[in-house]
Parts: C-alpha cells; structure tokens; sequence
C-alpha cells in the first residue's frame, strides 16, 4: 500500500483559488489526501463519488449549490454520518449559523481566519481513530 493509502481524506471545498491554497497546504502539513473542489457542482460529484473523508472543510457561499445545500446532501447519506464538517463563511449571523448547525454542520470558522488557530482545531480530527 501507498502512503496516500494511509492518509485521512479531506474534502476541501472553497471557491477562493487563495484561501483553497492556504487551507491545501495547512491539510496537506497536517498529513492529509486533499481531495478539492472548487464549486457547488464538484462538490455534489465528491459527495456523490464514493470516497467518504474524515473531514469536510465547506465554504458556505459557492456557485451553483451553497453550502447549506451540500451539508445537506452529505447528511443524507448514512455512510457520511461520521464525517466532521466545518463550514467556512465570512458571515457571523446568528440565524445563519443556527442553520448550519441544524443542517448538521459540527464546527465553524469565520473568514478570515488565523492559520496557526484553524490547524489547532483540525489536528485532532485528521489523527488516527
């Protein structure tokens, strides 16, 4: 087997090509399989494809489906129900972020975002079960 075969998956989905790129290589340093997406509808085909991460990293404003939309959609299905998702969004409205959470989302982190914060709160989720 692969070292990537030992790697936790992370699906990574962030429409911005320069926080996708900081929030790639803080994955990739943590010692994950990015697995990334850069709109609504990659997202869907991610979700829809077969391979389940540990971890969902879910811009909510994205073309095409938000990111309420695919919270949903990963929740549906029953192999996903283990999957950490930390939603991503520049807005702090408490309603909005009452959704997410209703939606199934477990964590959040607005925009902008300390780099050396955000590893600390994912590293626990990407180690080893």
């Amino acid at each position: 087997m692969s070292d990537a075969a030992h790697q936790p998956a992370a699906l990574l989905v962030e429409d911005d090509e320069s926080i996708a790129f900081l929030l790639r290589f803080l994955l990739e340093r943590m010692g994950c399989r990015v697995l990334a997406a850069r709109d609504g509808v990659e997202a869907m085909q991610a979700i829809e494809s077969g391979e389940v991460p540990r971890i969902v990293l879910l811009d909510m404003m994205l073309p095409v489906h938000d990111g309420l939309t695919l919270l949903g959609k990963l929740r549906s299905q029953p192999e996903w129900d283990d999957v950490h998702v930390v939603m991503l969004t520049a807005k702090g409205e408490h309603a909005f972020v009452d959704k997410a959470f209703a939606a199934g989302a477990n964590d959040f982190v607005h925009k902008p975002f300390n780099p050396a914060e955000l590893m600390a709160k994912l590293k626990p989720l990407v180690q080893p079960a």
